[in-house]
């Protein structure tokens, strides 16, 4: 062998040899934290995450969920040199959201303020990891959900869900497939973009083809980005550019929305009192063009995404459940009976549609974790946790037998504050088993509710999901995943 490939080899061996005992030393701070064995030295338990989906329907977070009942409230996740912690005690996940001590972790938020190079949520009210830049941006919010503000939205809401049953009405033929996942987003886009923005998609009725595409590819885009080597493959490099076209094409229409509204309070135009004119006048022009951007990306993305997710999986669950369906039918008939449009005072009555969306919120929270930044050594259910350690934070059950009322056996991963409005006489009115209503775990704890500044707040919730009860279930149209 030639000395200049011994010298190589050397070197090889030596890198080697110093990465492995960087990594032994940046891990053997968390050693003593329970957590599942780990299959490669390096990459730590990554190999975990790629063989998530060889068991049907299992995803990331049921893995989390597993270990959280195997290893307890506290668990270690290494992934190379890095080290996360895992937390879903009750009083822990309140501790670490109710504080103001404990920052967002502005390194796993960087996920989502830009994907693949493109700026996606920057600096909105989700990704902002600056406390005091995101208190100020959540109080000009607030005002955008008022009572008088959201009674002022029924009538949208009630104009889509008209739409929506008429489109239902017209396919429900008892062959016909639905994917009432799409038609669901649509209608969630639909009132979100008039209520928030004053702008009309009418994706329901099939305009606005290309901006429905980008939504659909950018959220493909959010979860390819998990691939820290997707942007090295080739053979990713075609998707990476309709990823990045389409977060191109989301911004521009929030930008020409913006200038339009802009434009027209220049004008003096009577303009609705929605969220984006709260935020243009609150800043008066002060505000950075790029975060009004990222702000309309984040509420007509969030906003709509999560809204249809949990009905989507509101609707799946009631398929499952015929007697929780006739209960809300009767509800349905008594409290609207033949009116074709609601107000706020009906909704206040349909108080078991409430508790059928609460515990489906629970069972299934379209956000079922945050990330929190643990600047300083402390005791966590009796584990000592190192400082600048990322928390995951999270609730989950302990016993799937005990997961809910309209899931028995399945999920129960519950996101902190998503059972809040379930309560233990609730969910027995649900129809719950005992073990529902003795559990204490953390798939039933409640967290102080916040100020009303979820950009999809339980009113237009209520009404997005009346048309599904309201349809005549013989009439119904079959329904596909």
């Amino acid at each position: 062998m030639s000395p200049g490939l011994l010298l190589l080899g050397s070197a090889v061996l030596l890198a080697f040899g110093l990465c492995c005992a960087f990594v032994h030393r940046a891990r053997s701070r968390y050693e003593h934290i329970p957590g599942p064995p780990r299959p490669s030295f390096l990459l730590g338990h990554l190999p975990y995450f790629w063989k998530k989906d060889e068991v049907c329907g299992r995803v990331l977070q049921d893995m989390f969920l597993d270990w959280a009942k195997k290893y307890g409230p506290v668990v270690r996740v290494n992934v190379f040199h890095k080290t996360s912690v895992i937390i879903t005690s009750p009083e822990s996940v309140k501790k670490f959201l109710m504080s103001t001590k404990y920052n967002k972790d502005s390194k796993m938020y960087r996920a989502i303020q830009t994907v693949f190079g493109e700026r996606l949520f920057g600096q909105g009210l989700v990704s902002e990891c600056d406390y005091e830049r995101w208190h100020k941006q959540r109080r000009v919010i607030e005002l955008a959900f008022s009572r008088s503000s959201l009674v002022s939205l029924m009538e949208t809401f009630n104009e889509k869900a008209e739409q929506l049953v008429e489109i239902l009405e017209a396919k429900a033929d008892g062959q016909t497939p639905v994917s009432m996942q799409d038609m669901l987003t649509c209608t969630t886009i639909d009132i979100l973009a008039k209520a928030a923005f004053g702008m009309e998609t009418s994706m329901l009725l099939g305009a606005q083809k290309p901006l429905s595409q980008a939504v659909k590819v950018m959220l493909e885009g959010i979860s390819a980005s998990r691939d820290t080597l997707a942007k090295f493959l080739p053979g990713r490099r075609k998707q990476l550019r309709e990823i990045r076209a389409s977060i191109r094409l989301l911004r521009q229409v929030g930008k020409d929305w913006v200038q339009r509204r802009q434009e027209a309070l220049k004008r003096g135009e009577n303009v609705p009192a929605d969220i984006l004119t709260q935020i243009l006048k609150a800043e008066e022009g002060a505000q950075d063009d790029e975060v009004l951007l990222d702000n309309f990306v984040t509420f007509f993305i969030a906003g709509h995404e999560t809204s249809a997710n949990h009905l989507a999986f509101t609707v799946m669950e009631l398929s499952r459940q015929p007697d929780i369906v006739a209960r809300l039918q009767a509800e349905v008939d008594e409290v609207v009976g033949s009116k074709r449009h609601l107000d706020c005072e009906d909704l206040g009555r349909l108080q078991y549609l409430s508790q059928v969306l609460k515990e489906s919120l629970r069972l299934y929270p379209p956000a079922w974790g945050t990330f929190r930044l643990l600047e300083e050594e402390t005791l966590i259910d009796g584990v000592r946790v190192p400082g600048n350690t990322p928390l995951l934070v999270r609730g989950g059950s302990g016993d799937p037998r005990r997961a809910g009322c309209l899931l028995q056996g399945r999920r129960g991963s519950g996101a902190p504050g998503a059972s809040a409005g379930i309560t233990r006489q609730a969910r027995a009115e649900l129809g719950c088993a005992g073990s529902c209503l003795t559990h204490t775990g953390p798939d039933s704890f409640s967290v102080p509710a916040p100020p009303p500044t979820a950009s999809a707040p339980a009113h237009p919730l209520l009404v997005a999901s009346f048309p599904f009860l309201s349809v005549d279930p013989p009439t119904q149209a079959s329904t596909k995943a």
